[in-house]
């Protein structure tokens, strides 16, 4: 009798943690987002649905919900593919191999605040090294963050230059996984070396290319500390997020209610992708 107990005995710190850090906080945001609460208030009072018709009415709302879209649909290819094509490409080679790895997995550990500053020094419109470059080949540059064609380009390739290290490192880790033996056999069927890459590691890759895909999904939507750093949303919303929407509403015009109703559809799109990830990666095993 009492050995039935041990495994709910022993996993009950865990549910405990789990309750309060994580199950909690989103009941609560969710309860918030049907009340009137402002940050400091004292009363709250029960809305109903009235943040939800205001923020399907609001065209800043949209307008953040397009740029978020934006942002992954340019950062998600570039850093996938990217990150692949830079595993196979050192994978391939016989030295320096972990130079190269150093090298691109650098800006993973670097603080993206301190390499958010050194791009902004980049990307100055007067002394930047960008525009200074570009003039030695007499192209004339702009101030690439405060035109509201060019920001959140500039935003998604400060993402993609953060991220390809770190799916770089896990198609490596894909490819070492792959038994050597399969080369080998390959080569004494008289299999090229592309042959072997088309035929043996793409396919043999396929699960860790579905991960990384929702991973880098997951992260391309979480993106703030650049759109805070570097631009605060401008110009003109140009490149304001989901989650500069949140900060921006919650703790900069206090509206604490309305910025919970933003966060109930931002966990929506997480919660897709985390359901995606789960289908297709946990059934097998990945």
């Amino acid at each position: 009798m009492k050995n039935s107990y041990a495994p709910f005995i022993f996993i009950s710190p865990a549910v405990f943690l789990m309750c309060i850090l994580l199950i909690a906080p989103i009941v609560s945001v969710i309860f918030m987002s049907f009340t009137d609460y402002q940050l400091g208030n004292e009363e709250i009072n029960f809305i109903g649905i009235q943040n939800y018709i205001q923020l399907f009415n609001d065209e800043v709302f949209f307008v953040s919900l397009k740029n978020t879209f934006l942002y992954a649909l340019i950062v998600l290819p570039s850093s996938v593919f990217g990150g692949l094509f830079i595993a196979l490409l050192i994978e391939s080679k016989n030295t320096y191999k972990s130079f190269y790895r150093a090298v691109f997995f650098l800006p993973v550990m670097a603080t993206l605040i301190a390499m958010s500053i050194v791009w902004e020094y980049i990307l100055h419109p007067d002394i930047g090294i960008l525009n200074k470059l570009l003039a030695l080949f007499d192209v004339n540059g702009t101030n690439w963050l405060s035109n509201k064609d060019t920001v959140l380009y500039c935003l998604a390739v400060i993402g993609i230059w953060q991220q390809l290290g770190y799916n770089m490192v896990l198609f490596i880790a894909g490819i070492m996984a792959i038994p050597k033996s399969l080369y080998e056999a390959a080569k004494c069927d008289g299999i090229s070396t592309m042959g072997s890459m088309r035929f043996i590691t793409l396919p043999l890759l396929a699960p860790v290319f579905l991960f990384v895909l929702i991973i880098s999904s997951i992260k391309a939507f979480q993106v703030f500390d650049t759109v805070y750093i570097l631009t605060l949303g401008g110009p003109n919303h140009a490149s304001e997020v989901l989650l500069f929407s949140i900060y921006q509403e919650a703790f900069m015009f206090f509206r604490t209610s309305y910025a919970a109703a933003i966060s109930v559809i931002f966990l929506f799109f997480i919660l897709l992708l985390t359901l995606v990830k789960i289908h297709f990666l946990d059934k097998k095993g990945v």
